[in-house]
């Protein structure tokens, strides 16, 4: 296994070091520097701060320079926006909020879209399979920024409006676990209904397709129950679809949630990749996306390993 992981590590080397390039050639296309400063900055002082920042140099060594710096994980560089305070501060920091959404957000999406995919499954055809994809469908034709508006409304404002007590916070933040279910609870819940319409109908789908194998028909031959087959065994060869479901998501997890993180002011490295765009903050921007190309290759890896672990048939080679 391990040699497998080495080699799609080497396999993606160019790719990456591809993307990276994209990336810093897109962010040149017109000057940063200039933009950062605005019209009405002079030629020279245009001239002094890239010569401070290291942009007068010529391209290439600008890149090598850039994966120097990746390679010995040095983000030490300082943003444009808030001067002092280093990229690599600023991602530390932001991880952690970004985690306490995405994370019981993705662990709930995925059991209760499980849960409800099988049970759809089993009443296939029913009225509790029509009722369950119907508001399966309902919610992710939804916009999250409506369940957004809604939540902070019903579920922040009005509250405290008639009780007087804030059970939801409507914006911000605050680390440590006995604040995380007044400020983050609520974006949670949000992300779970918004997710929860699409994975429920791919879940359902992948289980309406598993009832027509060869081994669903032999056990339910053997005389297996219909109930033990869906929730057992069917569940087990199922793992395939849901690993490939749940990884697609686990970038996400540390990107985190752009929208939620923006309208509920968490800090999370959503919202902060968003004001570095917003603000022209070109070294956090660069930074970022750099780490954000690398954590999908991480992630396509470890789903190939995953595909061995869970199905045996399956061999890294």
């Amino acid at each position: 296994m391990w040699s497998y992981i080495i080699r799609r590590l080497i396999y993606y080397i160019p790719v990456y070091l591809g993307v990276i390039l994209m990336v810093m050639a897109i962010l040149r296309i017109q000057d940063p520097v200039a933009i950062h400063l605005g019209k009405n900055a002079t030629p020279e002082k245009i001239a002094v701060t890239k010569k401070a920042f290291g942009l007068d140099k010529p391209f290439i060594t600008q890149y090598a320079t850039f994966l120097k710096k990746l390679v010995t994980f040095d983000f030490t560089e300082q943003s444009w926006d808030f001067p002092g305070v280093t990229v690599g501060s600023m991602i530390r920091r932001s991880i952690v909020p970004s985690l306490s959404i995405t994370v019981p957000a993705l662990i709930l999406t995925t059991i209760l879209s499980i849960c409800v995919g099988m049970i759809s499954a089993y009443f296939r055809g029913r009225t509790i399979d029509k009722t369950l994809v119907f508001f399966a469908v309902l919610g992710m034709c939804i916009s999250v920024l409506v369940y957004i508006i809604l939540g902070q409304y019903f579920g922040a404002y009005l509250i405290y409006k008639e009780t007087g007590h804030e059970l939801f916070a409507i914006q911000g933040y605050e680390p440590g676990l006995q604040y995380w279910a007044h400020y983050c609870l609520l974006p949670v819940m949000i992300s779970v209904i918004v997710a929860m319409g699409y994975d429920t109908r791919f879940y359902r789908a992948v289980m309406v397709e598993e009832t027509g194998r060869d081994y669903i028909k032999t056990a339910r031959a053997k005389g297996v129950t219909k109930r033990k087959v869906m929730f057992v065994h069917m569940l087990k060869n199922a793992m395939i679809p849901i690993v490939t479901q749940v990884m697609i998501t686990l970038p996400f997890l540390i990107t985190g949630s752009i929208v939620l993180e923006m309208y509920f002011g968490i800090p999370g490295m959503g919202r902060a990749l968003i004001m570095a765009v917003n603000a022209k903050d070109f070294p956090v921007i660069q930074a970022f996306t750099a780490v954000f190309a690398a954590l999908f290759i991480v992630t396509i890896i470890l789903t190939d390993v995953l595909y061995a672990l869970v199905d045996p048939r399956i061999r890294l080679s």
